[in-house]
């Protein structure tokens, strides 16, 4: 994966290379929950050719890249739960 700096004006928008619009889609999801973003979304304007984009809006001047990065320390967390919560379910249906 890469990540590409498109804009970092009056919005931000940053090109991530190698994932998919479903990648975007899912830290887009996750950047809602942070009551500073005013705008998100994942735009992916060609469907086979152009690499998923993600544009962010925030209020006032709160830093977009540690908004970003606190929503991806916040997808771990949610997946490293879920991981757990399955490996707890998969060794029950293992019983039955």
């Amino acid at each position: 994966m890469q990540i590409k700096k498109l804009r970092d004006d009056d919005a931000f928008m940053i090109e991530i290379s190698g994932e998919t619009k479903t990648f975007a889609n899912l830290i887009v999801e996750e950047l809602w929950n942070d009551e500073d973003v005013s705008e998100a979304a994942a735009i992916k304007e060609h469907p086979y050719m152009d690499q998923p984009k993600i544009f962010l809006k925030m209020k006032g001047r709160q830093d977009p890249n540690k908004t970003l990065r606190d929503a991806a320390k916040r997808i771990d967390v949610k997946l490293k739960e879920l991981e757990k919560e399955f490996s707890r379910n998969i060794k029950t249906v293992g019983q039955n």
